[in-house]
């Protein structure tokens, strides 16, 4: 098993004729991935790497069953391209496309309440289920199967860490990069949920960096309903206030959003927090040790606890503290009762 995709998923490529729909088809394709459809309106009719293009989204999809869009569109074109994957029907639309205007992704983010689509992106790298699929621009040759889950906020971070968990020997279950603009359509608190959920992921890489409250957010939520191991890092911990890092998301505003205070909430909920990616394999490693437990899990015991049955609580130094009196006053008696029965004899 994996999460939103595996070997049924059969993708759909928006913008497939352009240099980067056809360059990362193509990668898709060699990964063992099932491209069956590529749309580009007016390229009705031809072939891109053997994929039939059609004209409508709706047309690929009745014919060719589709259940998943990545979209290689112009930013300008974006949101209609969202758009119409979602009125044709389709429950995953993976949206690689950088530079969207904030605006139209407020507009996104309105019309898929309600509908059963799920949007991954935009500006991400798209994600991966070792072995099975691949939708998106990760490179294929870093990853291997296993059972760490891995989501992040960053692509080539992502890349990083998953390439050092390979070479630690812990393989991945499903890797995601959902995304580093202000609004995008999953966030850290749905793939904390749908990994919780899937039996094949045994442990989560969460990947988090300065700007907004998603970091925030997951660590609540994990404090308070995720069972498995997670092991958290932060990028940008020297990036000065105010200034952008890369991602439109990426900015630290008003005092808020550092480094350092999404680090200090994910140590407050008991969540291990590398300080430099090559130390996540060692504490993924470490948490899925037999019969360890986590500090999340610790720190759980510890609050679930009630005051009156701790070892170290004042009822209980009490009732110790009585019954080392009582044996210390009998012990003193035995030595006179011993004299009175020798004086009577």
């Amino acid at each position: 098993m994996s999460v939103l995709i595996g070997r049924g998923t059969r993708v759909l490529v928006q913008g497939i004729t352009g240099r980067d729909g056809s360059f990362h088809t193509r990668g898709m394709l060699d990964y063992g991935t099932k491209v069956v459809a590529g749309v580009t309106p007016g390229k009705a009719g031809e072939r891109v790497h053997s994929v039939p293009v059609f004209d409508s989204v709706e047309e690929a999809v009745s014919k060719t069953g589709a259940n998943c869009s990545v979209i290689y569109v112009p930013a300008a074109l974006a949101q209609d391209a969202i758009y119409e994957a979602v009125d044709s029907g389709i429950p995953l639309v993976v949206c690689i496309s950088e530079g969207i205007p904030v605006r139209d992704m407020v507009e996104v983010a309105a019309y898929m309440r309600g509908r059963h689509a799920r949007l991954v992106g935009p500006n991400c790298p798209g994600l991966i289920s070792p072995g099975q699929s691949k939708v998106g621009i990760m490179p294929g040759s870093i990853v291997k199967p296993g059972k760490v889950g891995v989501v992040s906020r960053s692509g080539t971070l992502t890349y990083e860490v998953v390439w050092q968990l390979t070479r630690a020997g812990l393989g991945q279950s499903t890797c995601i990069g959902i995304g580093g603009d202000p609004i995008v359509g999953t966030r850290f608190a749905d793939m904390l949920a749908l990994y919780e959920q899937d039996p094949s992921t045994s442990a989560i890489v969460l990947i988090g960096e300065i700007g907004g409250s998603d970091e925030e957010d997951a660590a609540l939520l994990i404090k308070r309903s995720i069972t498995k191991p997670v092991v958290a890092f932060v990028a940008g911990q020297t990036a000065p206030p105010g200034k952008r890092m890369g991602h439109a998301g990426a900015i630290v505003s008003g005092g808020s959003g550092t480094a350092q205070e999404k680090m200090a909430r994910f140590q407050e909920a008991g969540i291990p927090v590398a300080k430099t990616p090559s130390e996540i394999p060692g504490l993924i490693a470490s948490a899925l040790k037999p019969g360890r437990k986590s500090k999340l899990t610790l720190l759980r015991s510890k609050r679930g606890s009630k005051p009156g049955r701790l070892a170290g609580s004042a009822k209980s130094k009490r009732r110790g503290g009585s019954a080392k009196r009582s044996v210390r006053t009998t012990s003193r008696k035995r030595p006179a009762a011993k004299a009175a029965r020798r004086r009577g004899r």
